[in-house]
């Protein structure tokens, strides 16, 4: 067994939503035992009595009765046949205890409020607009937007028409844009003028004006005057100024009901193999299963602050938004997470009295490296919780957050995908936080390790599997009528059972160590060997603020390379290598050490902070890096077109 760093007070394994859900499950004769791998087995082994006890204890509004909970086997599972809701309706009509539901807050000290009657006011006025340039059940909305209150409106006003809402932050170049809304054919586009990032203002309107011109599907550009620039895009159709639709005569929006299985959103894969891959998600499965990990897993409550630094570019950003389910006040910041200063979002969260922080792996270690510890004015007094996701978060980030940040904070490091828009293993209020591992699976989710030969084991690494449905499977691709790239996605390598595509161990107490993704898990002499295991090594140094690892092939097996970002006014000598090396050797073993260790200026991350290990192995094997628009920062590429 790992250390223990947090265990559940008497409160929480009695008073937490979680425990609470379980008593209320044995006192209505469900065959529940007292720990939570019991809870775990009973919610996996009877999805049919699961799924609508979670739904129930959350007060979900079925305006048609369902006919039964899910029909027929993955891929193709439909759930809660015959019923009806409304997602938008359930995030609006959630009154909060201080009538607070969004605030605001960016990198120059901005900070406007939303109340609940603002909001639905705000998404009224959005729908009228949209519906009245014949948007309708079905069509899509796309927004290139930051992590803005707007863009909250923008998804409700959407989800409220039946309309399909999809999403791409402002950092997106007009080519990674058009890749992504160019396939579904949007017929709305609402848009910013710029945004703000590390200190400087970023004008996009000659971008919006780019895309809106290359999608003819559109029927209505609304531009959101952000930055105070002119709505005016120099001649495009059908444009409105956002701020001109909030100052029409109010209309409360009217939400439909719609089949459970109805398209809420469109996600998109990093398009790092290829052009992204448009992901449909269910309302139903999207709405049960982030009240399940919100507030099961979570124990995000009425009145509760949350706040995740996310982009409108990742999946957490929907999964913050489904928190006003809840009476969650979101909490929405846009900028660095680091600008003015390291601190800034620390004592943001002392500020607004934010009792759950979400976060990044990489944040956390920046952190670290720069000697950052809660105090003065980030002393982290109201939160109770930290999420992490992004990349594995190593035992050393544990043990900083414990030792630094707050000792008596649950740490929940989470995993999960765009795939799912949600997650495999996440927190848990009623169970310890082990140094290095994911808590627990969770609930509903039949989430099992693979060795290669398609059998389970227990503490060893293996294949990440699923083998029962779930509600936010995909419903598809878009544009895939057969479902042929969605099953190969996810259903060859074992028939029947979701393949997520993720290294992990399973260990003795229930929780789960993700390596990395199993594309880019290294296989030198035959051993296979996640990367995270040598970032985590690595990244220690002080002299080292980043790092890859990728395979060569090298004299019929493969060789690892090493490739590290150094602090200014650091060299990579003879000393540091071998200090590397050897650490390496003595805390992984021989076969974890690289054969070469080279110094770049920069690494190449996907747009929503995560380094793309797949590009710099296909630039350095000499092949075609399959979709460079993918990328924050492509320019990083050059440093890897070396002899090596």
């Amino acid at each position: 067994m790992t250390e223990v760093l947090w265990e559940p007070s008497p409160r929480e394994q009695t008073e937490s939503l979680m425990a609470c859900f379980a008593t209320r499950m044995r006192d209505t004769g469900e065959r529940v035992g007292a720990g939570y791998e019991d809870l775990w087995e009973w919610s996996t082994t009877h999805p049919d009595r699961f799924w609508p006890a979670l739904a129930q204890s959350f007060k979900v509004r079925f305006e048609t009765p369902w006919s039964g909970v899910l029909d027929g086997p993955m891929p193709l599972t439909r759930w809660f046949p015959g019923a009806t809701l409304s997602y938008a309706a359930h995030l609006l009509d959630r009154p909060r205890p201080d009538g607070l539901a969004i605030i605001f807050r960016n990198e120059t000290g901005t900070r406007v409020t939303m109340t609940d009657g603002e909001l639905r006011a705000a998404v009224g006025a959005l729908a009228r607009d949209l519906a009245e340039a014949g948007v309708g059940m079905g069509d899509r909305v796309a927004a290139y937007l930051p992590n803005h209150p707007a863009a909250v409106v923008a998804l409700l006003a959407a989800s409220s028409l039946g309309a399909v809402f999809s999403s791409a932050s402002p950092d997106f170049g007009v080519e990674g844009v058009l890749d992504r809304f160019g396939q579904i054919e949007p017929k709305a586009l609402i848009a910013i003028d710029g945004y703000l990032y590390a200190g400087r203002r970023h004008d996009v309107r000659d971008r919006v004006r780019a895309i809106a011109g290359r999608l003819p599907s559109l029927r209505r550009t609304i531009v959101v005057p952000y930055l105070g620039e002119a709505a005016d895009l120099g001649g495009l159709r059908n444009l409105d100024d956002y701020r001109d639709l909030l100052r029409a005569p109010p209309v409360d929006p009217t939400c439909r009901a719609l089949p459970f299985d109805h398209p809420l959103y469109i996600l998109y894969s990093s398009g790092t193999t290829g052009k992204p891959k448009c992901m449909i998600h269910r309302q139903g499965g999207v709405l049960l299963q982030h009240l399940k990990e919100q507030g099961l897993h979570t124990d995000i409550r009425a009145g509760d602050r949350v706040f995740y630094y996310t982009t409108t570019g990742w999946m957490m950003w929907n999964w913050l938004v489904s928190a006003l389910a809840l009476g969650a006040t979101l909490v929405l910041y846009d900028g660095s997470p680091t600008h003015p200063t390291p601190r800034t979002l620390l004592e943001m969260a002392d500020e607004e009295g934010i009792r759950i922080f979400g976060t990044s792996a990489r944040y956390l270690l920046a952190l670290e490296k720069s000697g950052v510890r809660s105090g003065g004015r980030a002393r982290l007094e109201t939160v109770t919780t930290i999420l992490s996701t992004g990349s594995p978060l190593a035992p050393e980030q544990f043990d900083y957050v414990y030792r630094d940040l707050k000792s008596d904070v649950r740490l929940s490091s989470i995993s999960g995908g765009t795939d799912i828009v949600s997650c495999f293993a996440l927190g848990n209020p009623t169970v310890p936080v082990r140094r290095g591992e994911i808590q627990s699976r969770g609930l509903g989710m039949r989430v099992a390790i693979y060795d290669q030969d398609g059998r389970p084991v227990v503490d060893e690494a293996g294949e990440l599997v699923c083998t029962r449905p779930f509600p936010t499977m995909p419903l598809g691709f878009w544009n895939d009528p057969g479902g042929g790239r969605y099953r190969a996605a996810y259903f060859e390598r074992f028939e029947g059972v979701w393949c997520h595509g993720d290294t992990a161990r399973l260990t003795p107490s229930g929780g789960i160590v993700i390596y990395g993704r199993s594309d880019t898990v290294l296989n030198p002499g035959g051993v296979r060997i996640g990367t995270a295991e040598i970032y985590r090594q690595v990244e220690r140094f002080a002299e080292i603020v980043e790092a890859v690892a990728v395979g060569q092939p090298f004299e019929g097996s493969e060789r690892i390379l090493l490739f590290v970002v150094l602090r200014p006014g650091t060299t990579l000598d003879p000393e540091l290598e071998h200090r590397i090396r050897e650490r390496i050797r003595e805390e992984l073993s021989p076969r974890h050490v690289p054969a070469r260790i080279l110094p770049v200026p920069d690494i190449p991350k996907t747009r929503s902070g995560k380094i793309s290990e797949m590009a710099v192995r296909q630039v350095i094997r000499g092949e075609r890096v399959t979709n460079v628009e993918a990328l924050a920062n492509p320019e990083a590429l050059s440093a890897f077109s070396i002899d090596t």
